[in-house]
């Protein structure tokens, strides 16, 4: 993910990006899944759905202590 994507990430609202996260820990289900079954040739996508994840979370987290110091942001 590029610096802009997660700046757009941040311009998000907290519902947005859960499901922004729910739809990249599917993805990352179904790339797990063509690993086991033989069917995954670029094994960087795992690694890449897993980092994208981690920072869906992370602006997520951010917002919430946002919220929590300023009231609704």
């Amino acid at each position: 993910m590029k610096k802009n994507e997660l700046a757009e990430l941040r311009d998000l609202s907290v519902a947005e990006l859960q499901q922004k996260a729910r739809e990249a820990k599917s993805e990352l289900f179904n790339l797990r899944f063509a690993l086991r079954t033989g069917h995954l040739t670029d094994f960087s996508k795992i690694r890449e759905m897993r980092r994208t994840y981690a920072q869906i979370q992370t602006a997520i987290s951010e917002k919430r202590i946002a919220e929590e110091q300023h009231g609704a942001a």
